[in-house]
């Protein structure tokens, strides 16, 4: 499988200077996923996709769907028949084609290539959980990892990303806290006094206790170098409908917690996304929140390995 790494966009988050592999959770996540689902793997083939304003969902040819965070601020001269979305692999075609031909486009140029192929994994991710629920983790339905997470008192948090309930949260506390992003216009007001560029994410993820970052960092395969400059005792959150797969491959990079989203229901999810919904229109009916944790409860027992600068 070539790796091909995206220029950079507004979204992604860069640490500055060497870096660890980018892509490497995914490249690991498919391979576990070729060899849990064997036979199964060569047959599986997409049945629909949607490609929705906020989310990009599919349904596969086995009734298990998924979804990923769609990366409209990516898409170059995003007007009318923009011409970076020719390549677009298959529109109206994507119907019957193998799993395999989709799982290339992780590394592709294009974020919205990107967007379809992470949806996949995040599909046949559900189709292992069906056959073999897990032993080494636990998945919590219908509870959400920014609701529910511990922030301990004296913790000192960094947040990567937009992230409104965690930041609700934190506000009441009234501490100091850190958050990284890219688009300071997304952040309130209120917000702006805790606001890191992200030229200085080096600098301040190694000061977090809790570390939490948002899922896209894997659409824009930034996630590996943030990773490896956590301090090693910290506690590591990855959240959104994009980090929505197994998690051995983050395990092993320091995560405890993953927060994600299941589909249940794939038909009536794909509708809802073809007609520009969003999560409040389909979490508690065609999709549920999850929480996937680690039972080591530490990065040293579970073996994860941070990989340096």
């Amino acid at each position: 499988m070539s790796v091909k790494y995206p220029a950079a966009g507004q979204n992604r988050l860069l640490v500055p200077g060497e870096s660890p592999e980018q892509g490497a959770i995914l490249k690991e996540t498919v391979a576990e996923l070729r060899s849990r689902l064997s036979d199964q793997f060569a047959e599986l083939t997409v049945e629909r996709v949607a490609i929705g304003i906020f989310f990009t969902g599919v349904k596969l040819s086995n009734g298990s769907g998924g979804i990923c965070f769609t990366p409209i601020k990516e898409i170059p001269q995003a007007v009318c028949c923009p011409s970076s979305l020719r390549a677009l692999p298959c529109s109206g075609k994507f119907r019957e084609r193998s799993v395999a031909d989709f799982l290339d486009s992780l590394f592709d140029e294009s974020p919205v290539k990107r967007a379809v192929g992470i949806a996949i994994v995040n599909a046949m991710s559900a189709s292992c959980w069906e056959r073999n629920p897990p032993k080494n983790y636990t998945i919590e339905r219908g509870s959400d990892a920014l609701e529910t997470i511990e922030i301990p008192d004296d913790a000192h948090v960094v947040v990567i990303g937009a992230l409104v309930p965690i930041l609700a949260r934190l506000k009441k506390r009234e501490k100091p806290f850190s958050v990284i992003e890219m688009d300071p216009r997304t952040l309130k007001d209120d917000e702006m006094p805790f606001w890191v560029p992200v030229e200085r994410t080096a600098e301040v993820v190694p000061m977090a206790d809790l570390l939490v970052i948002t899922g896209t960092s894997l659409l824009f395969h930034s996630l590996e170098p943030i990773l490896a400059c956590a301090n090693q005792g910290a506690q590591i959150i990855v959240v959104g409908p994009t980090a929505s797969m197994l998690p051995d491959a983050f395990f092993r990079r320091g995560v405890s917690v993953l927060g994600g989203d299941l589909v249940s229901r794939p038909d009536e999810l794909l509708d809802i996304l073809s007609e520009g919904g969003s999560g409040y229109h389909f979490f508690g009916k065609s999709a549920e929140r999850i929480i996937i944790r680690n039972k080591t409860g530490s990065c040293e027992n579970s073996g994860c390995r941070r990989e340096s600068l």
